[in-house]
């Protein structure tokens, strides 16, 4: 059942206040939490209708394009009937240690159309989890760890200027999404892909759950790159799983993720103060995305306090910037 405007509105301003730090920003998530399109096995699945309305009375205003979500202007009346947003749609390229396969230009102009018929705002873009770097996630510096090659980084680079310029014909930003188990991982090979384009075409969707796996601090990284970071995948590690990880206990990437690497906001490593009060300083406007790849629980809790985490960080930071 959809929840009722005026419902909505009410959950949202008690979330959202006067005075609360990053007044610009927008509030979404990830619907992962529901339906994880990887492991689909984790959950029993919930049908894109729920999941809307979920998204919705816990307080988020934006989603990422989901599993079993309608399209064009389906999805438009899907989500303006519950007052929401398309925040992104995510695009995973096909890659190879050579760079993105022949594959990868239609993949990501059939993404792209996706975003640009359902009203969405951003292209979230990301390599595929390769073998070789899935088995070494968290721990990409081990000998033997494929690496992409000279001719592989400059493939790479090419094809996300020529996609950035084609989402910016259509009126969309393309952020790039640094991901464990891929080429694209740790702070360097982030790094070497900014080095490697033009700051105009190609922002950064900073995952800070991911950055945090690959060795990085988010804070730090939301410094370095100042206003190239336009978008935020907000989402917590726990430290147990990431030390199996980096110890080499679990097989690769997957048997993290069914291991719960990352977690509800709060109950992990992530400094989200910190994080925040990077943003603040950036007077950062972008999305603030909530996410959580699986969760022990029902998706709709772990959802909720996520959002509600966030509430009271922004609060304090708001608070003590006063």
């Amino acid at each position: 059942m959809i929840a009722s405007p005026v419902d909505v509105a009410r959950i949202r301003a008690a979330l959202r206040r006067p005075g609360d730090a990053l007044p610009r920003t927008s509030i979404g998530t990830v619907p992962i939490l529901w339906n994880n399109v990887d492991l689909p096995d984790l959950a029993p699945p919930v049908d894109a209708g729920t999941v809307l309305d979920e998204i919705a009375r816990t307080g988020f205003e934006g989603t990422q394009l989901g599993y079993g979500f309608p399209e064009g202007e389906a999805l438009k009346d899907a989500l303006r009937a519950r007052d929401l947003r398309l925040a992104e749609v995510y695009l995973s390229i096909p890659c190879t240690v050579d760079g993105p396969t022949d594959a990868a230009p239609a993949i990501a102009r059939e993404r792209l159309a996706l975003l640009h018929e359902g009203g969405g705002e951003v292209l979230v873009a990301a390599l595929d989890i390769s073998p070789g770097r899935s088995e070494t996630s968290g721990r990409a510096d081990a000998p033997g760890t494929p690496r992409l090659t000279e001719a592989g980084w400059q493939r790479l680079a090419g094809h996300v200027e020529d996609l950035a310029r084609e989402a910016a014909a259509l009126g969309h930003a393309v952020a790039w999404h640094q991901h464990t188990g891929t080429f694209v991982e740790t702070p360097d090979e982030l790094a070497r892909l900014m080095d490697l384009t033009d700051p105009g075409l190609l922002g950064i969707c900073l995952d800070v759950g991911h950055y945090l796996v690959g060795g990085g601090d988010p804070a730090a990284a939301i410094g370095r790159y100042g206003d190239r970071v336009r978008h935020v995948h907000l989402k917590d590690v726990d430290a147990a799983v990431l030390a199996r990880l980096r110890a080499g206990e679990l097989a690769d990437f997957p048997a993290a993720i069914r291991a719960r690497l990352f977690t509800e906001l709060g109950a992990g490593i992530l400094d989200l103060p910190a994080v925040l009060a990077a943003l603040a300083r950036l007077d950062y406007a972008g999305w603030l995305v909530v996410e959580q790849d699986s969760c022990w629980g029902p998706p709709s809790e772990s959802a909720a306090i996520g959002r509600r985490v966030l509430a009271e960080a922004l609060r304090r930071l708001g608070a003590g910037a006063e």
